[in-house]
């Protein structure tokens, strides 16, 4: 039963009853907050993003090491051996950040249309 539901049902009732006063429990209703859905995700749904968001990282894995900043040795027998390399953080999330921008509603529901689903997969 919604909010406004049970104030229609209140006004109704008042011609009969005299034992509650129904425009203050009327009030008193209207002052109600209704808490906030959390926003959950299906199991299904969190494996099509990681999914996605795995291959996107594979397909654009030579942006994801910042290559400028390389340290390396040259040890015994001439091998190199990297010491330091930096993740580019920025370039990653730009990545990751564009699949999620996929699931994003367009109503702004937190919940991802089947048939968006669908249509991305094909």
């Amino acid at each position: 039963m919604t909010k406004e539901n049970l104030i229609k049902d209140l006004e109704n009732a008042k011609p009969f009853t005299s034992l509650v006063d129904i425009d203050r429990m009327i009030g008193f209703i209207k002052e109600l907050e209704l808490p906030k859905p959390t926003t959950t995700l299906s199991r299904e749904l969190i494996e099509e993003i990681s999914k996605r968001i795995e291959r996107c990282l594979d397909h654009n894995c030579e942006d994801l090491v910042d290559k400028e900043n390389i340290t390396f040795n040259i040890n015994y027998g001439n091998v190199i051996e990297v010491e330091d390399a930096y993740v580019d953080v920025y370039g990653t999330m730009d990545h990751i950040n564009a699949i999620l921008e996929e699931f994003e509603s367009e109503d702004d529901d937190t919940e991802v249309e089947d048939n968006n689903i669908e249509s991305t997969l094909s």
